[in-house]
């Protein structure tokens, strides 16, 4: 099987100081890939570089598009990247704030992606916008709504919806449950994994949380200090930890 992202030796340094250091990976169709590591490990620069918001300053991104063929997005034109990032990928901020436009409604926020991607027919918009806002679990009668008026879940499961519209075959995520109460952390992963699974979605989820993975990832890479140090099957990682840091961070989970 031709991986559908192909991650060739990124490298992103800051100076003297590291971000992220020879960072390779293949990532499948379907697959859904977690990078662990405390704060400062390089995991949200690699997934910043991955996703095309930073340049790396080495290594390659291959992605394998519908049509053409792979291709490094690294050298895209920004123009591409731009139109890759409505149509094939999507990116889930932590902060629902900096993936919706606060200013719009539901579903002006939903709707503008499909405009992005040439869809004119307002009524075809605004019924997609519905049926999408049901999917994220979000009362349809809400859809004129602002994103300011909502709580801090279900603006995160707007952004999902925003994300999602346009059938994107992988999604970046940032720390997706970050910021949010327990109880909405649970109802936010059961309908992440569901999406995942019901629409066969790619995803690279950088989180602190093991639990996240553990319920969303199929392998897992584990960073400190710029670099992955252990890589492997998720919950082969998470029950036989081989490198001392990620016995220290499963650890630490455990005596909490």
């Amino acid at each position: 099987m031709t991986p559908l992202l192909s991650v060739q030796d990124i490298t992103k340094t800051y100076g003297a100081r590291i971000g992220c250091t020879g960072v390779s990976f293949d990532l499948y169709p379907g697959e859904v890939m977690g990078i662990v590591g405390e704060s400062g490990s390089g995991k949200s620069t690699l997934l910043n570089c991955l996703a095309g918001h930073l340049e790396p300053d080495a290594g390659q991104v291959i992605f394998d598009p519908r049509a053409d063929g792979p291709v490094d997005t690294v050298t895209m034109s920004e123009p591409e990247r731009r139109m890759l990032g409505r149509t094939d990928w999507a990116f889930v901020h932590q902060y629902a704030r900096d993936g919706l436009r606060m200013s719009v409604s539901a579903g002006g926020n939903i709707g503008e992606r499909l405009m992005a991607v040439g869809e004119r027919h307002y009524g075809a918009i605004r019924d997609k916008a519905i049926d999408w806002l049901g999917r994220v679990e979000i009362d349809v009668d809400r859809v004129d709504d602002r994103p300011a008026a909502f709580s801090g879940g279900m603006q995160q499961r707007l952004q999902i919806a925003r994300n999602l519209v346009t059938g994107p075959r992988l999604v970046f995520m940032d720390e997706p449950t970050g910021g949010l109460d327990v109880s909405v952390q649970a109802r936010l992963l059961d309908l992440l994994r569901g999406l995942v699974r019901e629409m066969g979605l790619s995803a690279i989820i950088v989180t602190h949380d093991l639990a996240v993975v553990r319920l969303l990832a199929d392998r897992l890479m584990v960073m400190k200090d710029g670099h992955v140090v252990e890589a492997g099957l998720t919950d082969q990682v998470l029950d036989d930890p081989q490198h001392a840091y990620t016995q220290l961070l499963v650890s630490s989970v455990l005596q909490v």
